[in-house]
């Protein structure tokens, strides 16, 4: 027998194995899929997503406003070359550096928080906007959003709290102001004394006295304050609205990009007619006080999703057109928005005749 024969047999099974562990090795990369569509005018085990409270009069609507998602790999997900060159090689997928996506200070319990917090935001933004468009007066406030597990806040305080004074003083309407005044009152507060925050709470004020806590770590039994006092609550703007909507989400859905569609399905829930004609629209935006729309991620894998679910409008954010172009969307239109108003107008008109010519990109 050949003496390189043993040899070069050893090198295959070494290259093989060198191959399978490259393979195999973790990448630094976050992969976008389509995510599920839901039809927030719809009613999901009886339950209406869309509620309104103060008696107000709701209509219903044959047709569908579908908000999209997409289906993103977590942050502390680890996957191999295989599953990257899988969704490389699929047209509906996408792949992003992870640090693309995920900042490297924020670790993957505060990306899930931050999205929490921007649902929340968007969905109250919503109400707010569809509210004024009906002509209704609204007040901005500062809002609790999210409130961390063992916090001073925690069971005190409830998410949607909004805050309108601390120790008796009124905040600013300005939310930015009303956000510096509300911290620097609580790092003015002497360590183990209370600051009373005064919020309103299903149309009631009430006072909830706090005493903030000041991180710290302890590290071989030394313990060594680590940054201002807190009370362990996210914030956000919310608004004093003339009467209640609740948005019933799944929780674990996050991000702000929901805002358009959930504008227009409270609008609809709250005019006679329906907005749609019967008609399937989706669509994505962050929404805004004022009405505009703002840009989103994944607007490709979004378009898909609505696509799939038989959409046959997609709205989509003036500031992510051009992404949108690539995006393999049928035989479903595809119309430019950038406000509300735009938003609403083009479903009108195409609910009137869907050949009608509307803003594209």
């Amino acid at each position: 027998m050949n003496q390189r024969t043993p040899a070069a047999a050893a090198a295959v099974v070494l290259v093989a194995a060198l191959a399978v562990v490259a393979l195999l090795k973790p990448l630094p990369y976050t992969t976008y899929a389509p995510g599920p569509t839901i039809d927030v005018l719809g009613a999901p085990d009886g339950k209406e997503i869309i509620q309104v409270g103060g008696d107000q009069k709701t209509y219903r609507d044959d047709g569908q406003l579908r908000m999209t998602t997409v289906s993103v790999t977590p942050k502390d997900s680890n996957l191999n070359l295989f599953e990257v060159m899988a969704a490389w090689l699929n047209r509906n997928d996408a792949v992003y550096p992870k640090d693309a996506v995920y900042p490297d200070d924020k670790t993957a319990d505060e990306v899930r928080d931050e999205g929490q917090v921007q649902m929340v935001s968007s969905q109250d933004t919503a109400v707010a906007v569809a509210e004024k468009a009906l002509g209704y007066p609204v007040t901005p406030s500062l809002e609790v959003t999210l409130i961390s597990d063992g916090s001073p806040a925690d069971g005190a305080l409830a998410v949607r709290d909004l805050i309108r004074k601390v120790n008796g003083v009124p905040l600013s309407d300005d939310i930015s102001k009303a956000s510096d005044e509300l911290r620097s009152a609580i790092k003015a507060t002497p360590p183990g004394q209370q600051v009373t925050l005064t919020v309103l709470r299903d149309g009631k004020e009430v006072d909830v006295p706090l005493t903030p806590e000041q991180p710290s770590t302890d590290l071989f039994g030394v313990v060594k304050v680590t940054g201002s006092p807190q009370l362990g609550i996210f914030l956000g703007q919310g608004f004093i609205l003339p009467f209640p909507v609740t948005v019933t989400i799944d929780p674990r859905i996050g991000g702000p990009s929901a805002g358009l569609m959930f504008s227009l399905a409270i609008y609809d829930t709250l005019t006679p007619g329906p907005l749609t004609g019967g008609g399937r629209v989706a669509g994505t935006g962050e929404i805004a006080a004022d009405g505009t729309v703002g840009a989103i991620g994944g607007i490709q894998q979004k378009i898909v999703g609505a696509r799939e679910d038989g959409a046959q409008l997609f709205l989509v954010p003036a500031d992510n057109c051009d992404d949108a172009k690539g995006a393999h969307n049928g035989d479903m239109r595809l119309v430019k928005v950038d406000t509300f108003d735009t938003a609403r107008s083009a479903i009108e008109t195409w609910a009137k005749d869907h050949d009608a010519k509307l803003p594209s990109c």
